[in-house]
């Protein structure tokens, strides 16, 4: 397959030991601005992936993140937001790295190069047709990625792909393919700066417009958010306030009775 791998192209910037702080910074800037452009020409691929994830989630169906190095450490961060922020089971939304747990850490070496070990671990997690896997790999070619995307389409599970690089195999593989091209990094094949950053962003669209069409957020407010700081009780009490007219002592009640904006809200005004 013949495609230009951007993500590898030579930076547009030389001698980068030899520029000052201020240089460096100015530059890598300069460059990061060009990421959400770039995203903003993939949105009907977005859309179309975005709606087969809420298809799927409202009829029992789970996410699953799969990647290897920067992209999947960065489909677990998002996976692991999920719960927190909207309330939902942990199990919903499952972020996958190629070398397990031990590689969000540290690199596992050659561990993206097995063809075989993401269908293995997708398995781990009883995967079935009602799932959605995406890939997410910038290079468009890890072979983990690729090859648990294959074992997916042969037993009938809805992929999709995000990927840098038009017309890599990873843009080409799954069913909804998300291809953000920002071009060659400040520090030549670095595709843990803009494209993981483009990377990031699209994940962020993904899980917090489909919890918002699984109604996880009612106005503005993550009202199913999980109480698990001062801060986070806090804003739920505010959030009661804003929505039914009770004090704040009132408020914090409700939220220790009911354990949630959204059922505090209802027992008061249905009671």
């Amino acid at each position: 397959m013949s495609f230009t791998k951007t993500t590898e192209q030579a930076s547009k910037y030389e001698h980068l030991e030899q520029m000052s702080v201020n240089e460096l910074l100015t530059n890598i800037n300069k460059e990061d601005q060009q990421v959400p452009l770039a995203v903003e020409k993939a949105l009907p691929q977005i859309e179309k992936l975005i709606t087969v994830v809420v298809e799927k989630m409202k009829n029992g169906g789970r996410l699953f993140y799969i990647g290897a190095g920067t992209s999947g450490r960065l489909g677990i961060v998002d996976a692991s937001e999920c719960p927190p922020t909207f309330g939902v089971p942990f199990d919903l939304v499952i972020g996958i790295i190629a070398g397990g747990d031990t590689a969000i850490r540290k690199a596992v070496e050659f561990a993206e190069d097995d063809r075989n070990q993401a269908w293995t671990d997708l398995q781990s997690h009883q995967i079935n047709e009602n799932d959605v896997v995406i890939g997410i790999a910038a290079s468009g070619t890890t072979p983990y990625v690729l090859g648990g995307l294959e074992a997916c389409k042969a037993n009938r599970i809805v992929t999709g792909g995000i990927t840098c690089n038009a017309g890599s195999p990873l843009a080409l593989l799954p069913d909804y393919p998300v291809e953000v091209v920002v071009g060659p990094e400040f520090v030549t094949g670095s595709s843990r700066m803009k494209a993981g950053t483009a990377q990031k962003l699209v994940l962020n669209m993904i899980s917090t417009a489909t919890m918002i069409q699984l109604g996880h957020v009612k106005g503005n407010k993550m009202v199913d958010m999980q109480l698990s700081n001062v801060k986070l009780i806090d804003r739920g009490v505010r959030m009661i306030m804003s929505e039914i007219p009770v004090s704040y002592e009132t408020a914090v009640e409700l939220l220790k009775q009911h354990g949630s904006v959204r059922k505090a809200v209802n027992h008061f005004l249905n009671t």
